[in-house]
C-alpha cells in the first residue's frame, strides 16, 4: 500500500470538513488545544476530538494517531488511552530536523521539561533506533546536548546520563560520541542529539526562526535594487531548493516514541501539505514496525525500566 492509499479516520467539526477519497469523517466538534490543563481536559472530555481520535488507535480502528494542535493533550490522551510500551519511562518527542547538510534527530522536543538520566538514556536508544529504522541512517552517532563536550559539562542528570552512555560503550548498542554544544549540532557532529524537552524545543524554534529569518533576508537582498533582482532570477532555482530543505512541513512534525501504538504530531501551523506528511510518517512507521523495533532495541540496550521501578505519573509532565 502506498502513502497515497491510505485510509484517514478525521475526527472533528463535520460541517467545516469536504469529503474526500478515502476519508471517514467521524463528527467529534469539542476541542481542548486551548485548555491550560491537559491532562485535566482528556479526563473531563472524553468527547474531545484528540480523544476520540487517540481511543481509535487504542482500540485498533486505527493503526496510527496524527494529531496537530496541542502537544499536551495529545500526549495526555495518549498516556491515558494507548499508554507507555511496557519497561518505557516517559515518551518523547522525536524531531528530524532539516539542516542543510547534515541532517539529524533531536529528542526529545516538548513532551517532557524534566528528565531523569535514566530518561535521557532511553530516549538515546529510541532516537537511535528510529533514525536507522526510519531516516535510514546506519549506526548513527548519538550525542547529549550539553553546554561543553567535556564529559562533566552539563547539569548533573547529563553528567550521570553520560557516564552511563559511556561506560555502556558498544556493549550498551549504542554508538556514542559524548556531548555537543549548541553551536555544533547542525555541523554533522551526531545523528541523533538527545536532551530534555524544553531544552529540544527551545533549540528545535530557535533553529526554524533563524531558517526562516536566513531565508527571507536572502529573498530581501534579491530584491532590493534592480541589479540585485537580476542576479536573483539566476539564484532562484538554489534559493527555492534551500527553502525547502529548511521546510518544517516537509518533515510531517514529531514522532512521539515510547507508546505502545505510533503516533505523530505535527506543527499547529501546518497546512494541508504539512499534514499530508505527517500521514506519510505515520503510515511508514506502521509498515516498518517502528513501535515493535525500537522497543526491541531498548529491551537490546537494557535501557528498560526495571518491573519494581515505579512509573511515571502523567502529572509530572508539561
Amino acid at each position: 500500500m502506498s502513502e497515497h492509499d491510505v485510509r484517514v479516520l478525521l475526527f472533528g467539526p463535520a460541517d467545516q470538513m469536504e469529503p474526500a477519497p478515502l476519508v471517514q469523517v467521524i463528527d467529534a466538534p469539542r476541542s481542548i488545544a486551548k485548555d491550560p490543563d491537559p491532562a485535566r481536559a482528556v479526563r473531563a472530555h472524553p468527547d474531545a476530538s484528540v480523544v476520540q481520535a487517540v481511543q481509535a488507535v487504542a482500540d485498533g480502528r486505527a493503526d496510527a494517531l496524527v494529531a496537530g494542535g496541542s502537544t499536551g493533550a495529545a500526549l495526555a490522551a495518549g498516556l491515558f488511552r494507548i499508554k507507555r510500551a511496557h519497561g518505557v519511562h516517559r515518551p518523547a518527542l522525536a524531531m528530524p530536523v532539516p539542516a542543510f547538510a547534515h541532517p539529524f534527530l533531536m529528542l526529545d522536543v516538548g513532551a517532557n521539561v524534566q528528565v531523569r538520566p535514566e530518561h535521557l538514556i532511553q530516549f538515546a536508544h529510541l532516537g537511535a533506533a528510529y533514525s536507522e529504522l526510519v531516516l535510514g541512517v546506519e549506526r548513527p552517532r548519538v550525542a547529549l546536548l550539553s553546554n561543553g563536550e567535556e564529559a562533566g559539562k552539563g547539569s548533573p542528570d547529563v553528567v550521570a546520563a553520560h557516564t552511563a552512555l559511556r561506560e555502556a560503550g558498544d556493549g550498551g548498542g549504542l554508538r556514542f560520541v559524548g556531548n555537543v554544544e549548541g553551536f555544533a549540532i547542525a555541523t554533522g557532529a551526531a545523528d541523533v542529539i538527545v536532551c530534555d524537552g524544553f531544552t529540544g524545543n527551545v533549540a528545535l524554534k530557535v533553529m526554524e526562526g533563524a531558517s526562516a529569518a536566513v531565508v527571507e533576508a536572502v529573498r530581501g537582498a534579491a530584491l532590493s535594487s534592480p541589479r540585485a533582482r537580476a542576479g536573483g532570477l539566476l539564484l532562484r532555482p538554489a534559493l527555492r531548493s534551500m527553502r525547502d530543505t529548511i521546510d518544517p512541513e516537509a518533515q510531517g512534525g514529531a514522532v512521539l516514541l515510547g507508546l505502545r501504538r505510533l503516533a505523530v504530531v505535527p506543527h499547529g501551523f501546518f497546512g494541508a501539505r504539512g499534514i499530508a506528511a505527517a500521514i506519510g510518517v505515520a503510515a511508514r512507521g506502521v509498515r516498518t514496525e517502528l513501535v515493535d523495533r525500537t522497543h526491541a532495541a531498548l529491551e537490546a540496550g537494557g535501557a528498560l525500566r526495571r518491573s519494581s521501578a515505579p512509573a511515571d505519573s502523567v502529572t509530572d509532565r508539561p
